[in-house]
């Protein structure tokens, strides 16, 4: 079987197609034939050396928002036989260290993820636990199912941000991530939600999914905006979902009193910015974070076969497991929503 092997941020070119020798299956494993893997902003921060979820060592396959056919079974396997379609949660925990113990595993000091620091989703096949898979309807396209795991990120953000029927909910960022965020916002009982996005594709896009209105946030007064929109200018819950600190910057100027603002994204790891302290304390403002997907995977499944989410509208363009290198470039441009390799082809 072939995988496309992570060589390291440093070296040109940075992967390579090898041969890998098909690793013998434990009691409880299960043989994946990888149908779809998403690119991540995870894989692109690996790309250029910075920090994952977890550790990297190379030669690694990349690859960890990944969906497939069950091929073959170990001799436990009792939840799935040959055929199934399935998708993969990659994050497994230790149980062992204090977050774990104190019920936030995804903080866990041991974490350890297929994909990240273990070969994942970048190769033909891929040999994974049976307590990694959930099993999808017949009929989900590869593709979409791919998906599963950033919802899970998102559902978990969702989760975080306690949205309540009737909010106003602003998103910052129209990629993958924002445009699932407005739509899960609108689930959540948000009477109006609102796209902050420069690009004009993405916010045609995010219309499309469920977004009330957009803002262009370098052409257009966010406040003015607002006000017109909804005859106030800031939101209950602002969701930041581009990593930069100038989208921080925006969220904040955005967020109401007794306002949520949920910093979803990933930045860099020496990224900082200068916090408006007064209007944080004067509007009691609730600032907090979100991290992978703990426990929320199922749902995510739940919510793909339910047929509730737009997700194909998403997935911008495909590339085979040979342009892996092409690929993680196009998921950095403005032009890419969110980019799918095919593993076989």
């Amino acid at each position: 079987m072939k995988g496309s092997f992570f060589k390291g941020s440093q070296l040109i070119p940075k992967f390579e197609i090898r041969e890998m020798i098909m690793p013998e299956l434990g009691e409880h494993d299960v043989l994946i034939k990888n149908m779809a893997c998403g690119v991540c902003g995870t894989d692109i921060h690996i790309y250029h050396g910075e920090k994952g979820s977890a550790d990297v060592s190379p030669p690694v396959v990349l690859g960890h928002e990944f969906s497939g056919i069950v091929e073959k079974t170990g001799d436990q396997v009792t939840t799935l036989q040959a055929g199934d379609h399935v998708t993969l949660d990659p994050n497994r925990y230790c149980g062992l260290c204090c977050p774990c113990r104190i019920g936030k595993k995804q903080n866990c000091e041991n974490l350890f993820a297929l994909g990240v620091n273990a070969n994942g989703g970048f190769a033909e096949y891929a040999v994974v636990p049976e307590a990694q898979c959930f099993r999808l309807n017949d009929e989900i396209d590869f593709d979409v199912a791919a998906m599963a795991e950033p919802l899970a990120c998102v559902i978990h953000g969702i989760d975080q941000a306690e949205i309540r029927p009737g909010q106003t909910v602003v998103v910052i960022g129209g990629g993958a991530i924002g445009l699932l965020m407005v739509q899960m916002a609108k689930l959540s009982g948000a009477s109006t939600v609102i796209l902050s996005e420069p690009i004009l594709i993405r916010r045609q896009i995010g219309v499309s999914v469920g977004a009330d209105f957009t803002i262009d946030p370098v052409q257009e007064n966010i406040q003015e905006k607002m006000i017109e929109y909804t005859g106030k200018q800031d939101a209950d819950v602002v969701i930041e979902c581009v990593g930069k600190p100038i989208a921080v910057e925006q969220a904040l100027q955005f967020a109401g009193f007794g306002a949520t603002v949920l910093l979803f994204s990933v930045p860099s790891v020496d990224a900082t910015m200068v916090l408006p302290l007064f209007d944080i304390f004067s509007k009691e403002l609730k600032i907090i974070g979100s991290r992978i997907n703990p426990d929320t995977h199922q749902r995510a499944v739940n919510l793909i076969n339910s047929g509730k989410l737009e997700i194909k509208k998403l997935i911008t363009h495909t590339f085979g497991l040979e342009q892996l290198d092409e690929a993680i470039h196009k998921q950095m441009g403005s032009d890419s929503i969110k980019v799918i390799v095919h593993p076989q082809e």
